[in-house]
């Protein structure tokens, strides 16, 4: 199987899982998290076996997955599913802000470097990019599940975060054409 194909299904095979089984359910949260869980958990595994190594950005996933549904779960509560989006991109925007700030380090440029490779001007300018989008999508998040009907905000997760991310990414290709080395 080619491995591109394989990280696709790994990445967003856990979202389908979960979409899939709430709206079977008669839209509930509890039957749709735990396959969640452990499609997430069984997805990470499945790219350690196949990379040899931790898959960082999506064991933290698992991680704040597990934790947030397991809460949702066990307090029969769904405001931490709802805001683990939220928490998340917030997470990931800190780490790029903070890790540039005070370590000098540009996290971005440590996860994407063999993607392909940019002058420093360049991987400044991403990484701020790249910080702003994720607190935008937290603010986002915030704004849908605080004032939609839990079907909308299960719906926004799905197909609304996903493409909003594939445009942003794509409007950063002039970016990335303009600091290449």
């Amino acid at each position: 199987m080619n491995k591109s194909f394989l990280k696709f299904i790994t990445d967003f095979g856990p979202l389908l899982i979960f979409f899939i089984i709430y709206y079977k359910s008669g839209n509930d949260l509890s039957a749709a998290i735990p396959p969640l869980i452990i499609s997430t958990l069984v997805a990470v595994a499945i790219m350690y076996f196949v990379d040899k190594k931790i898959p960082y950005v999506p064991l933290v996933g698992a991680i704040v997955i597990s934790l947030f549904g397991g809460l949702t779960l066990y307090f029969d509560n769904p405001i931490f599913i709802y805001m683990k989006p939220t928490i998340v991109n917030l997470i990931f925007a800190a780490t790029l802000l903070i890790s540039k700030s005070f370590f000098d380090k540009n996290f971005l440029k440590f996860f994407l470097q063999t993607a392909f490779q940019l002058n420093e001007e360049g991987w400044e300018k991403l990484n701020s990019r790249w910080a702003y989008f994720f607190i935008f999508l937290a603010l986002l998040n915030e704004i849908v599940w605080r004032t939609q009907p839990e079907t909308t905000w299960v719906n926004f997760k799905v197909w609304g975060m996903l493409p909003i991310t594939i445009i942003f990414t794509a409007i950063q290709i002039p970016l990335i054409n303009k600091y290449k080395i």
